[in-house]
């Protein structure tokens, strides 16, 4: 099963920062608790004081399905949620920077060369 992150943005007038914040903290505990939870983040653009952005990480789309039907995430995630942009928002992962499309023998040979040709360690 492939993870799946869910990126759900915000757009917050200066004034609710700090209501934002602390629903924010109160949704991210609540959905730490559920299974198949990775991670959660809360960020804010660099750009733009009002865009922020909740992040969070899933072992599957059904960990993910399934943690929102909790008691505590429905209390606590449920009313900042219904604050999003309306987009999508939950991406199935496909590659990672751990992937590479290299060739295996990209360390030992180069372009023109056969691997009779390349270096010796």
């Amino acid at each position: 099963m492939a993870h799946v992150i869910v990126l759900t943005r915000f757009a917050v007038p200066p004034a609710e920062e700090a209501t934002f914040r602390a629903q924010a903290a109160a949704a991210l505990a609540a959905l730490a608790q559920r299974p198949g939870h990775v991670s959660g983040r809360l960020a804010r653009a660099t750009d733009d004081a009002s865009a922020w952005l909740l992040l969070t990480e899933w072992e599957s789309v059904g960990a993910y399905r399934r943690a929102l039907s909790g008691y505590d995430v429905k209390l606590h995630a449920t009313p900042l949620l219904a604050r999003a942009i309306a987009e999508p928002s939950a991406y199935e992962v496909l590659a990672d920077g751990a992937e590479s499309d290299r060739a295996p023998d990209a360390d030992t040979t180069g372009p023109g060369q056969h691997l009779a040709e390349s270096p010796r360690a």
